[in-house]
């Protein structure tokens, strides 16, 4: 009888980080998907201000950050560090406006990547960045079939990849400076980054009670549920664990798109999307000690 509860207690507990990893991918991706429906009111920039704005003062009234006033070290590290992700928020929805929410997400997942493997010389890291560009090749608007992609979403789904791997890299720092509220710092600064923008292209519309009403449904499953329920997960599974979990986040977006959005892709683009997810999947298997694995933004 013992060992039975035992064996059960161990079961449940190993099932809770690995159900909590993959709800936040769908929490992320759904939140998303939200906010997509926003884009025609308040714009790609807007919703990205309401988002950061929103899901700032939530994580700032869960860490309490005003009992710590910030010296200098502190503002060296939150700024660099909440640039990157006001930037990275930016781009990522102005490229969802352009491009299916699955293609931006294995399109943005190539910085990460690139960081977990540009600083390797090892034959199978070279192998994984090869399938991704593969990957990759087969996203790219090649053609001019009514299938063919935006490439000015593309090339902003890469830059917001090229800003999320500067995050992953500040993220360190700042997590040193600042501890577990690093993340309440980094959407604080990133939303002073994104309101110009946000007001620019929407005035005072941000202000409507609707509009306010969807952009917390989105600052809350896009920020403050995934968050909480990774930083659960991470400290219950192993780092290539987690990341080999995290993988799957553009397949979970691609399936989002479908089902909420209605963005149907081709047999070639459900090809590249998982020749990604098996790079990225690849490059944390084979991930020394010392190398970044993939982790969620």
């Amino acid at each position: 009888m013992v060992f039975r509860r035992l064996k059960t207690h161990s079961t449940s507990s190993d099932f809770a980080p690995l159900a909590a990893v993959a709800t936040a991918m769908v929490s992320i991706c759904w939140g998303a998907s939200v906010a997509k429906t926003l884009f025609p009111v308040i714009g790609p920039a807007g919703t990205t201000a309401l988002r950061l704005g929103l899901a700032a003062a939530i994580l700032c009234g869960v860490f309490r950050v005003w009992r710590q006033p910030l010296d200098r070290r502190m503002l060296r590290a939150a700024l660099p560090y909440g640039v990157a992700l006001g930037c990275m928020n930016l781009l990522f929805y102005f490229s969802i406006q352009r491009i299916p929410l699955g293609i931006a997400l294995a399109t943005e997942f190539t910085g990460p990547l690139a960081v977990a493997t540009f600083a390797s010389r090892r034959r199978v890291d070279l192998a994984w960045i090869g399938l991704a560009v593969a990957g990759l090749a087969l996203l790219l608007p090649l053609d001019v079939s009514h299938q063919a992609i935006d490439p000015v979403g593309v090339l902003l789904a890469l830059a917001a990849g090229v800003f999320w791997g500067a995050y992953i890299l500040l993220g360190k720092r700042a997590g040193e400076a600042l501890g577990a509220a690093a993340p309440a710092y980094g959407m604080t600064v990133g939303a002073l980054v994104a309101l110009p923008f946000g007001v620019a292209q929407a005035g005072a519309t941000l202000l409507q009670p609707h509009v306010l009403a969807i952009a917390l449904v989105v600052a809350v499953f896009s920020s403050a549920i995934p968050y909480s329920l990774e930083m659960f997960a991470l400290r219950r599974l192993p780092t290539k664990s987690f990341g080999i979990l995290t993988s799957g986040e553009p397949a979970v977006g691609a399936l989002a798109g479908v089902l909420l959005l209605g963005e149907m892709l081709s047999p070639p683009q459900w090809l590249g999307i998982a020749a990604i997810v098996g790079a990225t999947i690849g490059t944390t298997l084979t991930a020394g000690p010392n190398k970044p694995v993939v982790s969620e933004a």
